[in-house]
């Protein structure tokens, strides 16, 4: 899995170097942060709310990846795959946004588990960045989140830079751990470069919320090894000597090291799995290249969850000069 999501954000960037996607937001470093996180994910009855840097989780929930870079082609605002039936919310570029959307759908599951009597919980899982937390909007959504006892997790993937602002210049006390405890809501800091232990850690923390305890931070604590995004430089502010001091080990070579000491795997497996992960990548641009524009009526169904006359007659004639183009 941490094979497949690193082969194919590599590939996402060359797509938009060879100008296949017009933008991207890298996740090289933080492959364990997400597989982990986006393993303890039941897609049957938890919803997750990702930021526009989540294609690793996106990947491990089970999304399709043609559907899911569809966005960053930008050939339609909300890409192809169904948000409903994945239970992954579209991303988007508000910074912070999609975290007080995650605390009123878990309200939401709060609220339907009364009506019905139920005592398992959906969980809403609410990924952000550090420099996310820095936002008004987040700390509306743990007020809130925590007033209402909401079975929601708060994953924040410190990943140590906020664009160009290193952690300790944003976050004040250097953690965003540490400020659940003003909302009164238990968190966790966890090694986001160990898969096992954020998958561990999400795991816990899911169970406090779908038992109706309310809601859980957890802060997995890694490193951006790459760009903010494919327009971001980042020897603008720090320099590649500082990337090898900072960014640690390497996830991916920190897991199989332990797959190899475990006897679990060797080098001919690794290759294996390599070679699988370019063909896949590879299959995945095939499927980008393939599409096509979406047609522009589809707005009108979409866009408004409920139409108007105005709305209607607009629709009709969109349809109707559609047709004679």
């Amino acid at each position: 899995m941490l094979s497949n999501v690193r082969q194919l954000d590599a590939a996402a960037v060359a797509w938009q170097r060879q100008g296949l996607i017009p933008g991207y937001a890298p996740m090289l470093g933080q492959e364990a942060a997400q597989v982990g996180a986006g393993a303890a994910v039941d897609t049957t009855r938890d919803f997750v709310f990702p930021t526009y840097r989540e294609m690793g989780v996106a990947y491990t929930v089970g999304v399709n990846m043609v559907d899911y870079m569809s966005t960053h082609k930008a050939i339609w605002h909300g890409g192809l795959y169904d948000a409903v039936a994945t239970h992954f919310a579209p991303f988007q570029a508000v910074v912070g946004g999609s975290v007080l959307h995650a605390v009123g759908w878990a309200h939401g599951q709060t609220l339907n588990a009364a009506s019905a009597a139920e005592t398992a919980l959906g969980v809403g899982l609410a990924f952000l960045g550090d420099g996310a937390s820095s936002q008004g909007d987040v700390h509306e959504a743990m007020n809130f989140a925590a007033i209402l006892r909401a079975p929601v997790v708060f994953f924040v993937q410190n990943n140590g830079w906020a664009i160009s602002v290193p952690t300790e210049q944003q976050v004040a006390g250097g953690s965003v751990a540490a400020r659940a405890a003003g909302y009164g809501i238990p968190a966790v800091r966890v090694d986001g470069n160990d898969v096992l232990a954020v998958l561990s850690a999400t795991q816990r923390a899911v169970a406090h919320a779908r038992a109706g305890l309310g809601p859980v931070v957890v802060e997995a604590m890694t490193y951006r090894r790459g760009p903010h995004s494919t327009s971001d430089d980042p020897g603008r502010y720090r320099t590649l000597d500082d990337e090898k001091i900072d960014g640690g080990e390497d996830p991916l070579s920190r897991f199989r090291s332990m797959l190899l000491a475990g006897n679990v795997a060797d080098a001919a497996s690794f290759a294996e799995v390599d070679a699988q992960a370019q063909q896949q990548a590879d299959e995945i641009r095939d499927g980008v290249v393939a599409l096509s524009s979406r047609p522009g009526s589809e707005m009108f169904d979409f866009v408004f969850q409920e139409s108007t006359p105005t709305l209607g007659a607009q629709a009709r004639q969109w349809r109707e000069e559609s047709e004679h183009v």
